[in-house]
Order: structure tokens, then sequence, then C-alpha cells
């Protein structure tokens, strides 16, 4: 007996559209009478979960799109990192980076870890980025309500969203918290001068437009390996920026490290941990930096949030080849 050949791809799909138009014709039953149209926007971009007894809400702001061309990888070729994107099933010709600041409820205080690009961006993307103030509002918390901003490091799409649109304040009761070594280097010129990556003077403005006025009357820096407040520890993750700093929130014996910058797109920086990205201020250190968090990280099985991690950037570390691979934690409905 001749076996049954498979079904081609061709077949199946044939079969699935005869099926849907049967059973939307000729069976007696009741048809729509018209088409719903399609959505426009997403749902909003926020998810929580529990550390022992304190509660932690993701609050995204939206996306980056950004060419691949030459030097995007100050180490490997264009080529290389497009097919790294492309291995993962993402666009080849961009890098889209996701952007997570995440809220602390400690039962004491509303905490922000780091703030987005900034209500302006949202125009001047086209409504890509710049959404964390509308999706920290569907998340049933008000600007007002926010008592500490912690800053990991002084990249705009982690310091701009300290400004509305109109350049007020947009968290008027809250004192804000920047790492000691990372105020030192952006705030002296003849430091910024003298770093190598040629994106460091016009960083070095942009901190000094979002940290004057108001922000610099409520700012006061932090120290490493001391507690930010109480929970929350500040680790020296330095190389992304000189005082790029991590850190370690901690309750009821569970703990969560919240890297910041130590890698961007894990697809390409945690799988290709020796790839030099082109904003790191020192990418040796920034290397270095990176090993050594992640294999702290794979040892203790300790979770991660990652800044750029795809949302809601929660996940555990794993070895993978000569790299590592980020193990998303699945999405839970219940806290």
């Amino acid at each position: 007996m001749t076996a049954p050949l498979a079904p081609t791809r061709r077949a199946v799909l044939g079969s699935a559209a005869a099926a849907a138009a049967a059973a939307t014709a000729g069976l007696g039953l009741p048809r729509a009478g018209a088409a719903v149209p399609p959505a426009g926007q997403q749902a909003p971009g926020f998810y929580r979960y529990t550390v022992g007894s304190v509660q932690v809400t993701v609050v995204n702001d939206g996306v980056s799109r950004m060419p691949v061309g030459d030097g995007f990888v100050l180490n490997a070729s264009k080529a290389d990192v497009q097919a790294a994107l492309s291995a993962a099933y993402m666009d080849p010709a961009f890098y889209a980076g996701p952007y997570n600041p995440i809220v602390i409820n400690t039962g004491a205080k509303l905490v922000l870890v780091d703030t987005g690009t900034g209500e302006a961006a949202f125009t001047a993307s086209k409504g890509l980025n710049g959404r964390f103030l509308q999706n920290l509002a569907a998340a049933g918390i008000a600007p007002a309500q926010i008592d500490a901003v912690v800053l990991t490091h002084y990249h705009g799409d982690h310091i701009n969203g300290l400004l509305r649109a109109d350049g007020s304040v947009a968290f008027p009761n809250a004192e804000v918290l920047a790492p000691a070594r990372e105020h030192a280097f952006w705030t002296d010129e003849a430091e910024t001068s003298r770093a190598t990556n040629p994106r460091v003077p016009d960083g070095a403005r942009n901190v000094r437009r979002v940290l004057g006025g108001e922000v610099a009357k409520r700012l006061r820096t932090y120290d490493w390996d001391k507690e930010v407040l109480p929970g929350l520890t500040a680790v020296g993750t330095p190389g992304h920026t000189p005082g790029h700093t991590s850190l370690v929130l901690a309750s009821g014996g569970k703990h969560v490290y919240i890297q910041g910058d130590v890698t961007h797109a894990p697809v390409l920086f945690a799988r290709n941990p020796g790839w030099h990205f082109m904003l790191d201020v020192d990418p040796i250190a920034a290397e270095a930096t990176r090993r050594r968090v992640y294999d702290m990280l794979v040892a203790e099985r300790m979770l991660v949030q990652g800044f750029h991690y795809p949302f809601p950037a929660l996940a555990h570390v794993a070895r993978s080849g000569t790299g590592y691979r980020e193990e998303l934690v699945p999405w839970s409905t219940a806290l």
C-alpha cells in the first residue's frame, strides 16, 4: 500500500481559507453588518511583580529604531550585527531598543528608577517613544506621587523624562538621586573634553539642559556599595559611562538586579559580550563589567531587570556558547 503523501503548505493554507469561508457563508448564521475597524494602538504598557513585600511596576516608554550601519558595534562588522539580528528574527536594518523604567512601591515610598526619553520625545518620534507618562497614568500612578527618582546614569533615555515637554519638572514632589561618579564626570568640562567617544560632548550639553534649574535644586548624589534608599543598594558598573550604576533591590530574602545599560539588546550584547557598542564611553571597561555581572547573575541565579530588554524586561541569565542568553520570566496574571 502506498503511504499517503504529507500535506503541502499550499494545501494546508487552502484548506484553512476554505474553512474560514464556509464558516461565514450560507450556513444560516447571522452575519455582522460591518467590519470592525482595526485598532490604532497597543494596550497600555505596564506590568507588575513582587520582590518580597515590595511591588515593582515596569512602565514602558516605547522603543527606539536606530539604523545599523558601520560602527554601530565598534569591533564587529555591520554584516555580523545584521546576521545576529536576523538570527533573532529581528529587522537586520534597525536596532529596536525598548525603554523600560520601573517604579518601586516600598509601602512607604514610590521610587522611580530612570525616566525614559521624556514627554517631548513622543511628538519628535511620532509616538514611537516618549510614552512613559501615558503608561504611568494607565498604571494608576500620578507623577506627583513619585517620592524619589534614582538615576543609573546620565544618557538621555534615562534622564530626559525628568522634564515635561514645556520644560517644567515632571515629578514635582520627588528628590533626584544620581551616582556621584556619574555626576562628577558629566558636569566637569575637562573630563568630558578628554573622552574619546565623539558622542560625549552632545551628551554633556544635554545633561546641563536637563539637570539645570529646578532639577538641580532637588538633586543629591549617592555612592556605590551603599543603600541609596532602604532595600536599594548601588553597585558600581562602569564602562558604558564612567559612573554607570546598577542597583540591587532586596526584600524578604528575594533580590532583583536592576542592570541599567550593562547590556543593551541582549540578542547582540549578551550573546556577544565582547562586542563594544558605539555609545559606550569606555568600551573595554564596559566589556569587563558585562562579563563580571553576567557571570554573577548566572552563578547566583538572580533575576535581572533590563532597561533595554523586551517588555516587561524581567529575566534570568544563562550561559550560551561563548556568551549568555536571557530567559524571560513568563507573564503572570497574579501578583
